[in-house]
């Protein structure tokens, strides 16, 4: 989804009212900016809104908006004040699952288990799991399992939106909504 355009608000207009939970393998803090809950969300991969020792010798993350406009704003040469440096002195990094360093502090675990809470909480319920422009980086974490719980469930459907890449296995044609296209257009179109 394009983050340079209303995408994100007119999606969360969509949901506002609705039980919703967003699972989301994009660290581009757009959710975010559009006022998505926090309750309501889990960054599987990370969050660039995020810093993180790059070690890490702690195993914890750091909003870093606030930060780096203060960083830019004291920097004297180019060099920031020590003291704004988190937690320790190593270099930070953003957080994103690349490596075996990615820090999953308390928040991911506690978001990982609202996710999972909601997901019990709706096995046998009527459900959309509504896929938006998911690839196959890494299918394993939305595509196949949506694909999975909507078999599963009687009163689930699969939608998902995608140019070039919507699609969904023989089993769940008849509970599911595929739509090749870009999901700006097709959000406008349908609200």
């Amino acid at each position: 989804m394009n983050a340079q355009n209303d995408t994100y608000k007119r999606l969360l207009e969509f949901v506002k009212d609705k039980n919703y939970f967003v699972l989301t393998t994009n660290v581009d803090h757009q959710f975010q900016k559009a006022g998505f809950d926090k309750k309501r969300r889990f960054y599987t991969q990370g969050d660039y809104g995020l810093f993180q020792c790059v070690e890490p010798c702690h195993n914890v993350t750091y909003d870093n908006e606030e930060l780096i406009r203060r960083m830019v704003a004291e920097q004297k040469n180019m060099r920031i004040p020590f003291e704004l440096i988190p937690k320790c002195s190593k270099p930070m990094t953003m957080n994103l699952r690349c490596d075996d360093t990615f820090v999953q502090d308390e928040e991911w675990y506690r978001a990982s288990e609202r996710y999972s809470d909601f997901l019990r909480r709706h096995q046998n319920t009527d459900v959309l799991f509504l896929e938006l422009g998911v690839g196959f980086n890494t299918p394993v974490i939305i595509k196949y399992p949506f694909w999975q719980m909507t078999d599963k469930n009687p009163n689930a459907v699969y939608a998902c939106i995608n140019s070039g890449e919507a699609f969904c296995p023989e089993e769940l044609k008849g509970k599911s909504i595929c739509i090749n296209g870009d999901i700006a257009e097709v959000l406008r179109e349908i609200g």
